[in-house]
């Protein structure tokens, strides 16, 4: 009942930039925390970035000083500014939604994901 779309994936050269954006919707009353994590191929999907509904943020270290997430809470969209992009950063991202949906419980919403590729 709840859809969760990415976008902004796309192939960039080291030091360049990158936004991705990530829009909720469906039976929706409220989103509380929201986040984008990662998988590279043969690795494990790890976290990149999480913000909370009232705009507090967590970050990797990997990301830490390059990455900014934000929201807007009118739109229930999260976005990833990728500032400084290296190799490193390629993987397959993707947006997670904690919403609490018309029966007041939270359920986990996952995007398809995006394909990210820095090129060196």
């Amino acid at each position: 009942q709840v859809q969760v779309v990415e976008s902004g994936g796309d192939l960039v050269q080291a030091g360049g930039s990158l936004r991705l954006s990530c829009a909720a919707s469906g039976s929706i009353i409220r989103i509380n925390d929201m986040g984008w994590y990662r998988q590279a191929p043969g690795k494990q999907r790890e976290l990149v970035a999480t913000i909370t509904s009232r705009g507090s943020t967590n970050y990797a270290d990997s990301a830490k000083g390059r990455f900014t997430i934000s929201r807007d809470n009118a739109k229930n969209t999260v976005y990833l500014q990728m500032n400084s992009l290296k190799p490193e950063d390629t993987a397959v991202y993707y947006c997670h939604a904690g919403a609490v949906t018309w029966d007041l419980r939270e359920y986990d919403y996952w995007g398809q994901g995006t394909q990210v590729t820095v090129s060196s």
